[in-house]
C-alpha cells in the first residue's frame, strides 16, 4: 500500500476532529477575559508562582463541569436554560435567568472596560476603540453563520500567545514554576482565600456552563461525533488555563520578585515596561485586547441562549434576524449597553464588576446542582448519564464552592 494511501484515513480524522474543534476551546479561552486576567496578575504580583498549583486543580474541575455541559448539549440538542425550564419549572428557569442577566451584563461591562484600558495602553483613545469594537462583535454575529462566527472567535483565541510571549520575556526560574505547580500552599489569609476564590470563580462560571451547552446544540453536534467534542473540552480547558499560569509566570517572575503589587491588568502592563521592556508591555496589552474582544462576543451570546431557550423563541446563529428577532433584538442591546456605559465620563465601575462577580460566585453552586440532577436523569440523558466518577468530582467541587462563596458572602458583610 502507497504511502499516501496509508495516510488518507489518518489525514480524513484530524481534519474531522478539526471540525469539530471550537465550542470547548472558545469558552475556555473566553473564561480568560479582562477580570480574569485582572485576577492572574493579582495573584502573581502578590504570591508569586504560588498560584500554580491552583490554576492545575481548576483545570481538572473546568474540565468535569464543561464535559457534563458539552454531554447534555450533544445528547439531548437542547440549552442549559431549556432543559432546566423542562425538569424544574419556568419560576426556576427565570430565577436563573435573571441571575444570569445581571451579572453577565456586569461582566460585558467589564470587557469593554478592558477594551479600553488596552487601546489605551496601545495609545488609541477609549472612545474611538470601544465603538469600533462593538460594532465588530455585533456585526460578526450579526451577518455570519455559526461556523464563519466560530472561525472567528477561534482566531482570537490566538491572544493567548502574547501571553506566552510576554512571560518568555521575563525569563522565570523554570525550576520554580515547576516546584510551584507540583507543591501546593495554602496560606490561612484573607486575601489568599478572597483570590483563590476569584481564581476559581473567573475559571468556571455559570455564563460558560450556559454557553457551551447551546453552542453544542447549535452545532448540531451528536453523540456519535461526542467524542471529538469531549476532546475539544479538554483541549480546551488545558490549553486555556495554560494561557492563566503563564499571566501568573509573566508577572511574579517580573513584578513579584521586585516587590510590585498591582490590583488591575493595566497596572500589571505598565509596570511590565520597566522591567522587562516596552514590547513586554505592548504584548500584555495585545492579550488583553483579544481576550476581552471574544469574551464581549461570547457572554452576550449566552445570555441571549439562555433567556430565548427559557421562553421558547428561535435562537441561534445560523437563524436570520427575522426568524430570531428576540435573540438578535437582545444581543445587539447587550452590546450597546455595555459600550456605552464605558463610555460615561467618571462612571464607578467597579461596583458593577463587583456585584457581577457575587452573583457569579452566589449561582455558580445553583446552577452546578441543578446540572448534577439533570445529568444523572435516565428521561433526559438516557445511556448518557454522568458516571460514577463525574458525579462524585462534580459533588466535591459544588460542595467546595458552596463553602467558599459562603466564606466570601459572610466576610463581604462582616
Amino acid at each position: 500500500m502507497k504511502l499516501s494511501q496509508r495516510l488518507r484515513p489518518l489525514t480524513l480524522r484530524l481534519l474531522f476532529l478539526l471540525s469539530m474543534v471550537g465550542p470547548g476551546l472558545i469558552t475556555a479561552s473566553a473564561d480568560n477575559d479582562a477580570p480574569g486576567i485582572a485576577t492572574y496578575s493579582v495573584a502573581g504580583s502578590t504570591y508569586g508562582y504560588g498560584f500554580l498549583w491552583i490554576v492545575l486543580w481548576v483545570t481538572l474541575g473546568e474540565i468535569v463541569v464543561q464535559e457534563m455541559a458539552a454531554r447534555m448539549g450533544a445528547s439531548t440538542a437542547k440549552g442549559l436554560t431549556d432543559l432546566i425550564r423542562e425538569r424544574f419549572g419556568v419560576r426556576t428557569a427565570l430565577t436563573i435567568i435573571l441571575g444570569l442577566g445581571i451579572s453577565n451584563l456586569g461582566t460585558t461591562v467589564a470587557q469593554f472596560a478592558g477594551i479600553a484600558a488596552s487601546g489605551e495602553l496601545l495609545g488609541v483613545n477609549r472612545y474611538l476603540i470601544v465603538p469600533i469594537a462593538a460594532l465588530v462583535v455585533w456585526f460578526l454575529v450579526l451577518r455570519g453563520s455559526y461556523y464563519q462566527v466560530e472561525k472567528t472567535m477561534l482566531l482570537l483565541s490566538l491572544y493567548a500567545l502574547a501571553y506566552v510571549a510576554s512571560a518568555l520575556l521575563a525569563r522565570p526560574s523554570w525550576a520554580q514554576v515547576l516546584q510551584a505547580a507540583a507543591i501546593p500552599t495554602l496560606r490561612l489569609e484573607r486575601h489568599f482565600l478572597l483570590t483563590a476564590l476569584a481564581t476559581v470563580g473567573t475559571t468556571i462560571t455559570p455564563w460558560g456552563c450556559a454557553y457551551l451547552q447551546a453552542s453544542v446544540a447549535d452545532k448540531k453536534v451528536s453523540m456519535t461525533e461526542y467524542g471529538y467534542t469531549r476532546l475539544d473540552v479538554v483541549i480546551g480547558a488545558a490549553l486555556g488555563n495554560v494561557v492563566s499560569a503563564f499571566i501568573i509566570i509573566a508577572t511574579a517572575a517580573t513584578l513579584f520578585v521586585n516587590g510590585i503589587q498591582v490590583d488591575t491588568a493595566q497596572e500589571a502592563a505598565l509596570a511590565l515596561e520597566p522591567l522587562a521592556g516596552p514590547l513586554a508591555k505592548h504584548l500584555f496589552a495585545l492579550g488583553m485586547l483579544g481576550a476581552s474582544l471574544l469574551a464581549s462576543a461570547v457572554l452576550p451570546l449566552a445570555t441571549t441562549y439562555s433567556v430565548c431557550e427559557a421562553f421558547g423563541w428561535e435562537r441561534g446563529i445560523d437563524h436570520g434576524v427575522a426568524d430570531a428577532t428576540a435573540f438578535y433584538g437582545l444581543y445587539t442591546a447587550l452590546i450597546v449597553v455595555s459600550a456605552v456605559v464605558v463610555l460615561i465620563p467618571g462612571i464607578p465601575l467597579f461596583p458593577l464588576m463587583w456585584l457581577s462577580q457575587v452573583l457569579n460566585a452566589i449561582l455558580l453552586p445553583v446552577v452546578l446542582l441543578l446540572m448534577l440532577r439533570l445529568a444523572n436523569d435516565a428521561r433526559i440523558m438516557r445511556k448518557w448519564r454522568n458516571s460514577t466518577l463525574t458525579n462524585v468530582l462534580a459533588t466535591l467541587l459544588a460542595v467546595t464552592i458552596t463553602l467558599a462563596t459562603l466564606a466570601l458572602l459572610a466576610d463581604a458583610f462582616s
